[in-house]
């Protein structure tokens, strides 16, 4: 498993069940690596002081980077290493019971099926399966020429996460990003990019783990 989860079990069986659970509901951030193709841009939205360039992919429209939103009064949302720079970068790691209502209004966290909406009209635009990643990722800043190609303006960032034990780890190789859909009492799922891996995938965590935060908007439906 990637992040931490109250249950022991391998990443490979986590996957399986991932996608066939039952459980319930519940500067260097810029844009200028996709300068290559012919990025779609949304209206930018400004949250707490700081200006979120957007892309539209598909029907949905994505903040461009991930959430740096730092929650008043709050101890769940920190920088990597305490480090403000690294927010500055990758955005802050928020555990899910803050990521589910740290996006603005009018925009809120991904659940699995937005996430599937994303990653299968990447796949069906490209022509491929299991390569959303490789067009997700940004095209710098990955470990071990694990860098995309950005087609979407996505910027995938791999921002690292924050343990249960406190410890930071895997900046640089892994990005993990909060899905809304809860499995079982403890955990939720999350979305995963790797330096290793052209795919998104899924994981299950502990909901008291610290992740990345990508907003999608809503969708107005009269």
């Amino acid at each position: 498993m990637i992040f931490s989860n109250r249950y022991t079990m391998p990443l490979a069986v986590i996957f399986c069940i991932s996608l066939l659970s039952s459980c319930t509901t519940d500067n260097e951030t810029s844009l200028s690596s996709s300068s290559q193709y012919s990025v779609i841009h949304g209206e930018p939205v400004t949250y707490g002081g700081e200006v979120y360039e957007t892309v539209v992919i598909g029907n949905q429209t994505w903040m461009a980077k991930n959430l740096n939103y730092n929650i008043p009064n709050n101890d769940t949302d920190i920088c990597y290493n305490k480090d403000s720079v690294n927010c500055a970068k990758y955005g802050r790691l928020y555990n899910w019971y803050t990521a589910k209502t740290a996006c603005p209004k009018g925009w809120h966290l991904p659940s699995d099926a937005d996430w599937d909406e994303l990653v299968n009209y990447v796949e069906n635009e490209n022509g491929c399966y299991g390569c959303a990643g490789i067009y997700l990722k940004a095209t710098s800043g990955w470990n071990e020429d694990g860098n995309g190609e950005d087609k979407y303006g996505f910027f995938a960032l791999p921002g690292g996460i924050n343990s249960l034990d406190s410890s930071f780890r895997d900046i640089g190789d892994y990005g993990v990003w909060w899905s809304s859909n809860a499995c079982y009492e403890y955990n939720a799922y999350g979305r995963i990019m790797y330096h290793a891996y052209d795919y998104a995938y899924y994981d299950v965590g502990d909901k008291e783990t610290l992740l990345s935060v990508r907003c999608v908007k809503d969708i107005w439906n009269p």
